[in-house]
């Protein structure tokens, strides 16, 4: 086996993409069907002198940034996505382990949290952590986005699914403003040295590449406590949706909370749940504060 695997895979896909797929003219006298280093570093933002470094086994520890461009620049899949950022971690020698002084990332809501969310009933309602993580939901929810394909993970996480689950984008109308929120509640609600944080932000840098970096590193976007959702459901049809959230600071975790926006969706949401029509009333925006 090569010890420069993160290097070898690197050249491999380079010359394995053809000037069209990238976008780029064939030009004459190629000796290749692939792309040259120089197109290469061009499309991904990095110099031929550091690519070169990366191929060569030099340079075993680029930055998720610099991944999530070479990946979007090769138009690599979510599955070698995830290789090229494994590769990485084993030429960096694993892992980075967790600051032992960080405070624990909670995984579970407490006895009430869950109390009050039985008492929300049928309402969609969830508790994420400060990574997006779900840690509970009301059945109301599960019956929403259970068909979408958001519970499907072992440990769901609401920014996972929206960037790298193909459904997501069908799902979401307005994919990129959900993005925009989700991405600004991440960037502001957790202190940048947090490991949890790094660690997901390093992930979805490579496996979603500038569609989630370009969001992250936007200082100016500010997250919303209210907002609203359009949503494409396979049973339901479309819904429109808005959204509450409260925060239970003493665990790092917030409560979302999702309500009818028109009576349209009120109606289906009644549908989804066999309740009798009318059971819930759509929320003008004004109610919102």
């Amino acid at each position: 086996m090569s010890d420069n695997e993160l290097g070898t895979f690197l050249r491999t896909w380079r010359e394995a993409v053809t000037p069209a797929e990238a976008g780029l003219p064939a030009g004459p006298r190629r000796r290749t069907p692939g792309l040259r280093r120089a197109e290469l570093a061009t499309l991904a933002g990095v110099s031929v002198e550091y690519l070169t470094r990366l191929e060569q086994g030099r340079d075993r520890n680029p930055s998720a940034q610099v991944l999530g461009a070479l990946a979007d620049a090769l138009n690599l899949s979510l599955t070698d996505r995830m290789l090229l950022r494994r590769l990485t971690k084993e030429a960096d020698g694993g892992d980075p382990l967790l600051c032992a002084a960080a405070p624990q990332l909670s995984r579970a809501a407490r006895p009430t949290v869950r109390a009050v969310l039985d008492r929300l009933e049928p309402t969609p309602a969830l508790v994420v952590n400060w990574i997006g993580d779900i840690l509970a939901h009301t059945a109301g929810y599960e019956r929403l986005v259970g068909p979408l394909g958001l519970l499907d993970d072992e440990r769901p996480n609401l920014l996972r699914y929206l960037f790298t689950d193909a459904r997501a984008r069908s799902v979401y109308r307005d994919w990129d403003r959900v993005a925009d929120d989700l991405v600004a509640r991440l960037r502001h609600g957790v202190p940048l040295g947090d490991p949890y944080l790094a660690e997901l932000a390093d992930e979805l840098s490579v496996t979603a590449g500038a569609d989630f970096t370009d969001r992250f590193a936007d200082l100016a976007m500010a997250p919303r406590r209210t907002g609203s959702q359009h949503i494409e459901h396979p049973e339901a049809g479309s819904l429109r949706l808005l959204h509450e959230t409260l925060a239970l600071p003493d665990e790092g975790q917030q409560l979302v909370i999702h309500l009818p926006e028109d009576d349209a969706t009120a109606a289906a949401l009644d549908r989804l749940n066999g309740r009798r029509p009318g059971a819930l009333r759509a929320v003008a925006m004004g109610e919102t504060g």
